[in-house]
């Protein structure tokens, strides 16, 4: 009973963090930055004034689809976001610009988790099935071979924070050196940052909660 508690508080919390982060974008998406600057100039210019030339700046279809493809070097900006010019527009594409100077300049955290991609990879889409079918099965190899699997996307999900927190320290940082944000606009960057670092706790929380669920499963 006791895990059906925390697992109902876990989902109940991603649901107001993930309500608070569309409040703050609905907020600050609607309000035009005092540059009138499109989330894509405002990429370009902190790439350029941070002397990174082999990354480009592309837009994407959806709506908060933006994220940085280090593999081909390219800040993808969901199609708001790459035109707008608004508040929220400029925090967006500062933080993606973020993970860009993270990877050039090697940050850690960053090289570990792109490490850890292909066998999150798997474990988030197959352990599931693997642990229910070793029960099923009675096939205690293929649990223990699914729920290894899931804990390495649990460590993903973990090692995704500080990059995360990271590119957004950043983000704020180099709107305001560069003079991008005023103070309000630059209180208004925080909010929705902050609102979406907390999506990627929740999502670290509640994939922590599945992963003793299975354990727990599978001792039954």
């Amino acid at each position: 009973m006791g895990f059906y508690v925390i697992g109902g508080i876990a989902f109940i919390a991603s649901m107001l963090v993930q309500w608070r982060l569309k409040t703050a974008y609905a907020v600050w998406g609607k309000v035009r930055n005092s540059q009138n600057m499109t989330g894509a100039e405002a990429a370009a210019r902190i790439l350029q004034a941070n002397g990174i030339r082999n990354v480009q700046v592309a837009p994407i279809p959806g709506k908060l689809t933006d994220h940085y493809d280090p593999r081909k070097k390219i800040v993808r900006l969901s199609e708001g976001n790459y035109g707008q010019r608004t508040v929220a527009a400029l925090g967006v594409a500062a933080h993606e610009v973020g993970h860009a100077m993270q990877d050039a300049q090697g940050y850690a955290p960053m090289q570990i988790r792109g490490k850890l991609v292909p066998v999150a990879s798997l474990g988030s889409s197959m352990a599931p099935y693997m642990i229910f079918g070793g029960m099923l099965l009675n096939a205690a190899g293929l649990i223990t071979l699914g729920i290894v699997l899931f804990a390495a996307a649990v460590l993903f999900q973990f090692v995704t924070l500080p990059v995360e927190f990271d590119a957004s320290r950043r983000a704020v940082a180099q709107l305001d050196s560069l003079g991008i944000v005023d103070p309000v606009e630059k209180a208004g960057v925080t909010r929705v940052l902050n609102a979406a670092g907390l999506t990627y706790v929740a999502a670290a929380a509640t994939s922590f909660t599945y992963l003793l669920y299975f354990i727990l499963a599978s001792r039954r």
